[in-house]
């Protein structure tokens, strides 16, 4: 039996979508946290966390458009 090693390559798209995903998470998981603590000052700084994420993750969309195979047409 033979067996085939088959690498999965990922491009820049992927690596795109993927971190847009993992971006859009944040900016759930900040905003949550921010409306649960108790403490002031951490609810704040989860807060900001929450709008700095939102700007990558924006930014990340952008790009996913712009590297879209779809575009590449």
């Amino acid at each position: 039996m033979m067996h085939t090693t088959q690498k999965l390559e990922l491009t820049t798209y992927d690596r795109i979508l993927m971190t847009w995903e993992d971006s859009k998470e944040l900016v759930r998981d900040f905003e949550s946290y921010s409306k649960i603590v108790d403490e002031p000052e951490v609810a704040e700084i989860f807060a900001k966390f929450a709008e700095d994420e939102g700007h990558h993750a924006a930014k990340l969309l952008e790009l996913a458009h712009k590297y879209s195979p779809e575009q590449e047409s």
